[in-house]
């Protein structure tokens, strides 16, 4: 064969190439193009103390979210799926439980733990990598600290829930109204279980118990593994306070029950975490009765117009009330729904940018966060128009709300014991 007609075939081979790529290439842009992850569920990955008093309604707070929203479409047409991981109240647990939801479920962002130590240790993997976290109970400082301190690294973890120097700030504001004002207490006792998220409470209780007219006469830290109180309520007993302010949330039946059985003539309130849960008067026998609590919601109280729907629709699921922890829950998975849809992401740091911008009015309040010039990065803001939480007392089996005035449902009503002493 020539050259010529060698070049003629080669030319054909080539151009009948050419005209095959173009038409599959036309053939190809007439076919629909296939959404590429809009049918794609949104993972929210919940690690919780599943079997623990006030950790236990935290993935199911987190469900029902999910489910309302799913209801009405999802996030722009994407479902969102609750892939829940129980810890066993452990840091260990909780870690691997971390590592597996972002390495093989591949969830876009993380809800986990009502115990600071845990969420301390889950802070580091949240950095390395990179998936956004938000606690729904936590409450030591050092958690939104280390956001400020090193904002690079842990911006990635939000405090979605008061930060122990703001709960004994609501404490103290609670108690003003209803203890030293109403019944004229002056002195108290702080008793707090040893725990990370109770050093920084016990330093702001020292602060603004006297502010309101409340002098400290006895400060007592215990091991949660106290099993008998009666060495702690003498010593307390002996100071003659009007009152005991407590910090404990690891432990709560134990202190709870010997307070009523020995009849300890004086008011309890404070910080008692799962007092905060519905199943609290069973599992104390009733002994709750008259404990006076801070929490962010209980059944009945309007904190907003939200607040008593969820209620109700969480106890015809579920059958009880949820613990402080459960309602947080409920609420970010709604301003994570929110979050994604502004950022049109679930791309990590979109998804960070886009919390940072929340506003959110949900069951517990108005939800914003505190930003990186703030030394409390990254942690809810406390205060009028926020979230304050509030005062509730256990009273004849129901938790009733004493304060603030606007949302109580009663009155504090002095145990048999108080009134007794007062006589």
């Amino acid at each position: 064969m020539s050259r010529s007609a060698n070049d003629r075939t080669i030319a054909r081979k080539v151009a009948r190439s050419i005209s095959k790529t173009v038409a599959l290439a036309t053939a190809a842009a007439l076919v629909p193009a296939m959404p590429a992850r809009a049918a794609d569920p949104i993972k929210i990955g919940v690690i919780a103390e599943a079997q623990a008093v006030v950790g236990a309604s935290i993935p199911l707070a987190a469900q029902l979210a999910a489910d309302e929203i799913n209801a009405k479409g999802g996030v722009d047409g994407r479902m969102i799926q609750i892939v829940a991981y129980d810890d066993k109240s452990s840091a260990a647990d909780a870690v691997r439980a971390f590592q597996r939801a972002a390495s093989e479920d591949k969830v876009q962002v993380v809800i986990a733990s009502y115990v600071s130590e845990v969420v301390l240790a889950l802070m580091p993997w949240a950095a390395r990598l990179k998936v956004p976290m938000i606690t729904p109970g936590a409450a030591s400082n050092e958690i939104s600290l280390n956001v400020h301190k090193d904002y690079a690294r842990n911006k990635y973890t939000f405090h979605g829930y008061l930060t122990s120097a703001a709960l004994a700030q609501s404490v103290c504001d609670g108690s003003k109204a209803v203890l030293t004002d109403m019944l004229k207490a002056r002195t108290a006792a702080i008793m707090s279980e040893d725990a990370a998220w109770t050093r920084p409470l016990d330093a702001g209780y020292e602060e603004c118990l006297p502010k309101i007219g409340l002098k400290v006469v006895e400060h007592i830290r215990f091991s949660p593994d106290t099993g008998d109180f009666t060495p702690i309520y003498n010593k307390i007993e002996a100071a003659k306070p009007d009152l005991i302010v407590t910090g404990i949330s690891h432990v709560g039946v134990q202190p709870t029950v010997q307070w009523t059985n020995k009849q300890v003539p004086l008011a309890m309130t404070g910080m008692n975490s799962q007092a905060t849960a519905s199943t609290f008067w069973n599992d104390t026998n009733g002994a709750t009765e008259g404990v006076i609590f801070q929490s962010l919601a209980v059944p009945g109280a309007a904190m907003t117009d939200k607040t008593v729907p969820f209620g109700e629709a969480f106890k015809a699921r579920f059958n009880g009330a949820p613990s402080y922890a459960g309602y947080m829950a409920y609420d970010q998975v709604y301003y994570i729904a929110d979050a994604i849809k502004r950022a049109g992401s679930t791309e990590a740091d979109k998804l960070v940018e886009a919390l940072e911008t929340t506003d959110w009015t949900g069951v517990a309040g108005r939800t914003q966060f505190y930003g990186k010039d703030e030394p409390f990065t990254h942690s809810i803001k406390y205060g009028p128009g926020f979230i304050t939480g509030l005062l509730a007392q256990w009273q004849a089996g129901k938790q009733v709300a004493v304060w603030p005035a606007r949302i109580a449902t009663g009155q504090v009503v002095l145990p048999a014991a108080v009134k007794a002493a007062a006589r």
